[in-house]
């Protein structure tokens, strides 16, 4: 088949630019899905708790993906700032992944142990309190909204549905492990536990 006839033809041409990027996709997508590196989880990793699955929704309603990523890429600049490099393995139990390219604030995913519970509760409130040049806006609602308890198994088992392995014993556990929380607490609780998996590796 002649360049002339494909480049005068337009809907022939459409067909055959769809056929090129189907098959080039597939060269480069379907090997990922049995590479083990990128399909299990690293040593440590365990699936959000009840309550760090209402922070993570809380995190997602909230907007704080829009100036925080969750991906730390393996450059020198952001190894340092941050801490190592994201892998793949980490991210095995997250869905949706929170990675992102946004950086009005600073890369999360090694957030995990690096303040305490009180630092993170006075950053919510006033983040000009703890970071003067800081332009984070303030989430003092966080501080006296409930999380809905009834809910949260329901989540749960959601989650197990595309591969968590929650017990049935935990998804029981749920709402009793989340009555009475905030959604302040639930947050700090998820964004302590961002990034610490791989750290126990170390």
């Amino acid at each position: 088949m002649s360049h002339e006839v494909v480049e005068k033809n337009i809907g022939l041409m459409a067909i055959l630019i769809v056929i090129v990027i189907s098959f080039g996709g597939l060269a480069e997508i379907v090997p990922l899905f049995f590479l083990q590196e990128t399909t299990e989880p690293v040593e440590g990793l365990k699936p959000y708790s009840a309550l760090r699955v209402e922070g993570r929704d809380i995190y997602i309603r909230e907007g704080c993906y829009n100036c925080h990523s969750q991906m730390i890429r393996p450059f020198r600049a952001e190894t340092e700032r941050y801490g190592h490099y994201s892998v793949a393995g980490e991210y095995v139990y997250d869905h949706p992944f929170q990675w992102g390219s946004k950086r009005t604030g600073p890369d999360l995913h090694r957030v995990g142990g690096r303040y305490s519970d009180d630092w993170h509760r006075a950053h919510l409130m006033n983040p000009r309190d703890v970071v003067p040049e800081s332009n984070m806006p303030s989430f003092p609602w966080l501080a006296t909204a409930m999380v809905d308890a009834d809910g949260t198994a329901a989540k749960m088992r959601a989650l197990r549905t595309v591969g968590l392995p929650y017990t049935d014993e935990e998804i029981a556990n749920a709402k009793s492990e989340v009555e009475g929380k905030t959604e302040m607490d639930a947050l700090i609780a998820y964004l302590q536990e961002l990034g610490t998996a791989l750290k126990t590796r170390r």
